[in-house]
């Protein structure tokens, strides 16, 4: 009986989502860093977006070619 939901639930994580968590954690822990070294907002929006969104996108895309 568990086996049967355990092999679905499985499914709902794609490789994207598997790529992209680590990012999206690893960001977070980047931009509070960010925030202990500089008070600048835009530098601390583009560790956060760089690493949270952009990297992963790319690596998602250059794994579909």
């Amino acid at each position: 009986m568990g086996d049967s939901t355990g092999g679905h639930r499985s499914r709902l994580i794609t490789a994207d989502t598997k790529i992209t968590l680590p990012f999206v954690l690893l960001a977070i822990v980047l931009r509070i860093g960010a925030t202990r070294v500089t008070e600048s907002a835009v530098l601390q929006a583009g560790v956060l977006l760089g690493v949270g969104v952009i990297t992963p996108i790319l690596i998602t895309e250059l794994r579909r070619r």
